[in-house]
């Protein structure tokens, strides 16, 4: 049975959708089958996976307000996995699904029969809490929720927490944190190397051990409409993504004992 992983935070510019694709081009690498949902109507993780958003036929859009299958919206991106995109049409999605019966279920039953398709199914959600956020919420396993060491980190990650228990008391009863991966992390500073151990100590397993580095060429492959693997193989971002992906993988998979010891910082 496939896994439904939502990649989230309220918080803006700490790697989500740089996490969404890396992490499907991972999986993909270790022979599982990955569909990757873009969720934001940005659609940067679209054009990451090396898909034109404007030359989209069909998107997310569809899926969620004309009740399109997943089958008829979804393209295959360069890197192997299967892609639902998004493209500004989703802004007007927001709008429309409240005027919808169920709207906060229409994700979750597009996504049903899909799960014997995919071992992993990710979606790239917005910046925010709004109606495309909890249609991710109430379809999903697990979260996974990139974030920075930095001051605002910790303030941001307390009222996303407590959204996720909101969902999973009213909406979702399954819901649960798959675990808070440290992102654009620079072990040269000290606030960073704080904010980590406090991480480590207060949440203890649900940090990933995997730690993801400031990159530089994980920063130039969304330019060039590829994961880092395609981009740079050898990169540290890359190599910090294949690491997350085997870690994903051992504690979904394995049921190996989990712990808050960290690898080196790539």
């Amino acid at each position: 049975m496939g896994k439904i992983i939502s990649v989230t935070n309220q918080k803006g510019g700490v790697g989500k959708t740089t996490t969404s694709v890396n992490l499907a081009a991972s999986l993909v690498a270790t022979k599982r089958k990955v569909l990757l949902i873009d969720l934001d109507p940005q659609g940067n993780a679209t054009m990451g996976s090396g898909v034109d958003k404007h030359e989209l036929e069909t998107s997310v859009y569809d899926v969620l307000v004309d009740e399109m299958s997943i089958a008829e919206a979804k393209v295959k991106s360069p890197a192997g996995y299967d892609l639902i995109g998004a493209n500004a049409d989703l802004t007007a999605a927001e709008v429309e699904l409240l005027e919808q019966d169920h709207k906060e279920q229409r994700l979750n039953k597009s996504l049903e029969g899909l799960r014997s398709l995919y071992d992993y199914i990710l979606i790239d959600c917005p910046p925010s809490l709004n109606m495309l956020t909890v249609n991710a919420l109430v379809a999903s396993d697990s979260v996974i929720i990139p974030m920075q060491c930095e001051y605002y980190a910790l303030e941001g990650l307390t009222a996303l927490l407590n959204t996720i228990e909101k969902i999973k008391n009213v909406l979702n009863p399954k819901l649960e944190i798959d675990g808070l991966l440290r992102t654009m992390y620079d072990p040269r500073i000290a606030l960073a190397n704080q904010v980590s151990s406090q991480l480590t100590e207060h949440f203890g397993d649900k940090v990933y051990r995997t730690i993801i580095p400031r990159n530089v060429r994980l920063a130039e492959a969304p330019s060039h409409g590829l994961p880092a693997l395609e981009y740079d193989s050898r990169s540290r971002g890359a190599v910090s993504y294949l690491a997350l992906a085997g870690e994903l993988i051992r504690r979904a998979e394995q049921k190996v004992p989990k712990g808050p010891v960290e690898t080196a910082h790539a």
